[in-house]
Order: C-alpha cells, then structure tokens, then sequence
C-alpha cells in the first residue's frame, strides 16, 4: 500500500548517508574511530560519565546485568508491559523474573507496584528494571529511595526515551539502556548502549561485549571471563552518531504531533491519550487508551479496519508474564490487564506530514 502510513519508521538524511559512507571509504568498518564518536556523542546528549555500545538493545540490557553481577536464583524485579527483552535479559543470566504491576493508566512501574513485587520475592531482589514506557519517566527519586537502602541494583530501560530530560544521565540508577531500532527515535539499524557513572561496570562492558578479551601488546590478548560477540560495527556507529546530532529536531517534532493529537482527544469521549504532555519527555510512542465498547468493536476489529484506510496501529505491549515461557495469567496483575486491554498506539515520527496526520484524524472521527 503506497499511501500506507506506518506507527513508527526511521528518518535518514543526507548527512547520514554521507556520515556511512566516510566509513565504507576508510580502512575500518568495525572497531574503528566511530564506536568512540558515537559513544562520546551519547555522553554529551544524556550527560553519563560512560558510555558501551553494542550490537542492540537486548544485547545492552545482558551487559548490564552481567557487570551488576546477576547470577543463577537472583531475583530480578521487571514490570510485565515491556518488550520481551526487558525480562529475557536477567533470565540469560539466570535469574528469576518477579513481574510487577504497572499503573493502569500509564502502564509505568510505582513505588508501590514494586514494593508488592519485592513482598512477593520474598524481600530479597538483586536488580530492578524500570522502563521508561513510550518516553514517559518513572517516578525514579521514588524508585530510588526504596532501592537504595535495600542495596538494589536499579536499570533505567530507556530504550523509549532518549531525549528526554536527564535520560541517560543515571542520576538515580546505576545505569541506563538503550536501543537503536529504526522505529525509536535515533536509528543505527541495529544498535544499542549503556550508559552509565560507574568507570568500573564500563570498563567490564566494554570487555564482555567482545570475548572478555583483555588486549595487551602486539598479538597477545588475555580471556578471565567468558564474553560475548556485542560489538557494533563502524557502519552503524556513524550512522548513530549522525542522527544523534539531529535529536533534538526529532524532539520538537514528535512533541509537535503529540500535541496535535492531545487536541484531537480532547474532543472526543471513547479514548484519552496515555501520556501526559511534557517537553521534557522523547515521545518514542503515542499510546491512546481506548473504551472499545463505546465504539462496538473489538480492538483486532478497530485495527483491520484503519489498516483498511492506509493507517498502522500496534499493541505496546502483551503482558510478558502471560508468554507461555512465563506461564502467568492475564489477571495475576490487574493494572497490566486494564492497560493492555484498552491501549493502542499511534503513528508518531519524524517524517509524518501534517497531512498524514490530518488523515488519521479524519478517519478517527467517523468513529464519534
């Protein structure tokens, strides 16, 4: 479909095609100059001591809990409306997964959803993972104070929130996450980072994000540790670099749309928009909560029919609890079950045109 207009896409420039290009010119498409561009870049945009960048997200959230020290039995805290990689990452290193509640409005981890998942661990937890859903911020001072005297690790997953305010700058964790798929806001194809204030856990990501090699003189190279193949090649680093000098333009964009959209539901009363409005806040998505009784149709029913008039939607997320790997029940967490069962998320991005955007406003309103 031609006119099809996607939820979320990347946006590439000309000096970001050039930016690769240098690289494909140079004699280092991986382990070059790029790796240190980009991550020094990533320390001036959130404003972290340290910086590792690493092959995506996924890959990003494993270092973190391999430097924390995660093991087998550690309990690892992750609220259940996240990508599978939230809760995947802890379980590669063999922990168990305590899902806490969210709140059911904004699909966010609270200080008391965590303190009932903490209960439930029997007051021993290793880690916690916050995540920052759609570009929203968790109540981090809150998260803070009741991880902090219990000596809990805390991992910001921002993997939806770079750009927003102290995102990254690990005032209140002792790192952050992030992930460069094209459908985020900064795209490297594949890509994700650590940031993080600890030279320590840098220094051991670094490592284990290639072989656990230590590199010494001439050919010798030294393994303590088994590691991984993490790196991110050159190719992607320019082209991560590049779009991380045009952030704050995607910002002012993505923020520009969610207010448009704002408006729009304020006019309407079968859905109200999940986040509220903040320029402090990255926008990756725009999630709607939507009474699909007031509309008499089923949510599956809703999206086939604006597919059918050129528009994507996606579900940001299934539980993951209720994975079949995970074995849990839609109603063992009742905020995650409201949330879920109302939210629909909508395109957002840097390329939508204000006629795209009209479009899908148009097409909502048939449904008043």
């Amino acid at each position: 479909m031609a006119d099809f207009i996607p939820y979320g896409r990347q946006y590439i420039d000309d000096d970001d095609i050039s930016e690769v290009v240098n690289v494909l010119k140079s004699d280092f498409l991986t382990c070059g100059p790029y790796v240190e561009k980009f991550e020094k870049s990533l320390c001036d945009v959130t404003g972290a001591e340290y910086s590792v960048v690493c092959s995506n997200g996924t890959a990003a959230l494993h270092l973190a809990m391999y430097s924390l020290g995660v093991q087998d039995g550690d309990n690892v805290i992750v609220p259940t409306v996240t990508f599978l990689a939230s809760a995947n990452a802890a379980k590669y290193c063999g922990a168990n997964i305590i899902f806490a509640d969210v709140d059911p409005e904004t699909g966010l981890l609270t200080a008391d959803t965590l303190e009932d998942a903490y209960n439930r661990a029997g007051g021993k937890v290793k880690a916690v993972v916050v995540v920052h859903l759609c570009g929203q911020h968790v109540d981090m001072p809150a998260v803070h104070a009741f991880c902090k005297p219990r000596e809990i690790y805390l991992i910001e997953d921002a993997c939806h929130a770079i750009g927003g305010k102290d995102v990254g700058a690990c005032k209140y964790s002792d790192m952050a996450v992030f992930s460069f798929h094209p459908v985020k806001t900064v795209a490297m194809g594949e890509g994700g980072a650590v940031t993080t204030n600890n030279e320590k856990h840098a220094v051991e990501m670094v490592c284990a994000r290639s072989h656990g090699i230590n590199r010494g003189s001439h050919w010798k190279y030294s393994m303590e540790n088994v590691g991984y193949n993490y790196r991110a090649c050159d190719i992607q680093c320019a082209l991560g670099y590049s779009q991380l000098k045009k952030l704050d333009l995607f910002i002012r964009k993505r923020c520009e749309i969610a207010k448009t959209y704002d408006e729009f539901f304020q006019t309407i009363d079968w859905a109200q928009p999940v986040v509220k409005y903040s320029d402090d806040i990255g926008y990756h998505l725009y999630p709607i909560l939507i009474d699909f009784y007031s509309i008499g149709k089923t949510r599956e029913v809703f999206m086939g029919e604006l597919r059918e008039r050129g528009i994507g939607t996606q579900v940001h997320y299934i539980p993951v609890h209720t994975q079949p790997y995970y074995g849990g029940k839609i109603g063992d967490l009742p905020g995650a079950k409201s949330f879920y069962e109302r939210t629909l998320s909508f395109p957002i991005y840097y390329s939508l045109t204000n006629d795209q955007q009209k479009h899908i406003l148009k097409v909502l309103s048939d449904y008043r």
